[in-house]
């Protein structure tokens, strides 16, 4: 895929803005739940700027509020030089977003989508399908283009949502966990168009679950839990924050795993954090003393032990250090 030249351009005009955001002390509040509590942003124009949570944190109502969708309860933000709160017509025109869901009419074929789109955007007869054709192209939607949407792999629905977006090049493009769902080659794939978008100079507001992601392809990351930013820095800084080295063990009877994690819990009075895949435990341990310790008193225990290593943090035992969770939590963020 590859950037193609926008059918109008709203980068060049905001060239006099450094911060294509900036948020002050957003609040937000759905009954007795506070979404957001005192947010504060500032993302430097043609950067990708990574959102990391857990379902709940108050990603996508921070998202929400940027977008225009809702108003925030307090606080101040602007968006390429336009106030929040009075401008928001001036915000709208100069933003894109992509949800967690493909808005696309699965009945018509991605052409179609396209076309549609276009013409609502002000495009007439012959220029909406070639804005349409030229945006198949980019992302390689191309031999696609005449199938039903509902035919797509989620891959394909996924770029093609994106491409909807990006019928006028936006200032701003909000994605709201792009790749939730995808296989790990569509993965790349959406990861690879990011990267293209920002280096063409769009200002990218990402929010993901995936730490992966995040370290992947953001040049700065905000951790918020609970409506709260917790840290913000980029992937190295915030691994340099925990400054320990973190003590990984593979435990070969899945019938230990929780006594070995409680015993590890005890021993480096720290959060363990259990793989996914399973079979391997993880904590910050501070020293290789109180790594030996742990060690020890696992063996003490009569807990069989596979494999143990001291390394340098990821940025997931950097969530888990700062939020204090074992793995992402569960619960869904409250909507409106």
């Amino acid at each position: 895929m590859s950037t193609t030249a926008p059918a109008r351009n709203f980068i060049s005009e905001a060239s006099a803005f450094p911060f294509a955001i900036t948020a002050r002390g957003l609040t937000k509040q759905f009954g007795s739940v506070k979404a957001l509590d005192g947010i504060d942003l500032d993302v430097p124009r043609g950067m990708i700027f990574a959102v990391l949570g857990p379902n709940g944190a108050g990603k996508t109502t921070l998202i929400r509020i940027l977008a225009t969708l809702i108003k925030a309860d307090a606080g101040t933000a602007t968006l390429m030089g336009h106030d929040l709160a009075t401008e928001p017509h001036k915000v709208r025109s100069e933003i894109a977003l992509t949800g967690q869901f493909a808005s696309l009419d699965e009945d018509l074929t991605g052409r179609e989508n396209l076309i549609m789109l276009a013409r609502l955007w002000g495009f007439r007869g012959r220029t909406a399908a070639a804005r349409a054709d030229e945006l198949l192209d980019a992302f390689d939607l191309a031999d696609a283009a005449r199938k039903q949407v509902k035919d797509y792999s989620g891959g394909m629905r996924r770029r093609l949502d994106i491409a909807a977006s990006l019928i006028v090049t936006p200032g701003v493009l909000f994605l709201d966990e792009p790749t939730t769902g995808l296989d790990p080659t569509a993965r790349q794939g959406v990861w690879r168009m990011i990267r293209e978008l920002a280096a063409a100079g769009v200002t990218i507001l990402l929010t993901t679950q995936y730490l992966e992601e995040a370290d992947q392809l953001a040049a700065r990351i905000a951790v918020i839990d609970k409506g709260r930013k917790i840290a913000e820095g980029t992937s190295r800084e915030l691994k340099a924050q925990i400054g320990s080295a973190v003590l990984h063990v593979s435990i070969p009877d899945p019938d230990q795993l929780e006594q070995a994690a409680d015993i590890l819990a005890g021993q480096l009075r720290t959060t363990v954090h259990r793989n996914a895949e399973g079979g391997e435990i993880s904590a910050i341990a501070g020293s290789p003393k109180a790594a030996n310790a742990a060690i020890a008193a696992l063996i003490k225990a009569g807990i069989d032990i596979a494999d143990f290593s001291m390394g340098s943090p990821s940025l997931d035992e950097v969530f888990f250090a700062l939020t204090g969770q074992s793995d992402m939590a569960s619960a869904q963020e409250v909507q409106p």
